[in-house]
């Protein structure tokens, strides 16, 4: 189970050098974050450690993540963005 602190280091680390980025994983952390599953939560850290230029293709479905887990997370942001 994650913690407020915990909740509040992936908010901060969600913020990312590109506003297109920031308005995408934003809004996905303070609406979904905390209703992901320990599989997913630990999925979208490990998103976070991914190049700004790689989630902005992902995300503009330029492309897809080569790993299947990386990948499940990337639908994920984009379904929730789409619905926005």
């Amino acid at each position: 189970m994650s913690t407020e602190s915990d909740y509040n280091r992936i908010r901060w680390a969600s913020r990312r050098g590109m506003l297109e980025l920031d308005l995408i994983l934003g809004p996905f952390v303070e609406h979904c974050y905390r209703g992901l599953d320990d599989i997913n939560r630990q999925r979208y850290i490990d998103l976070l450690d991914g190049e700004d230029s790689d989630l902005f293709s992902w995300f503009l479905g330029r492309g897809v993540p080569e790993d299947p887990e990386l990948r499940c997370i990337v639908d994920q942001i984009n379904q929730f963005t789409r619905k926005k």
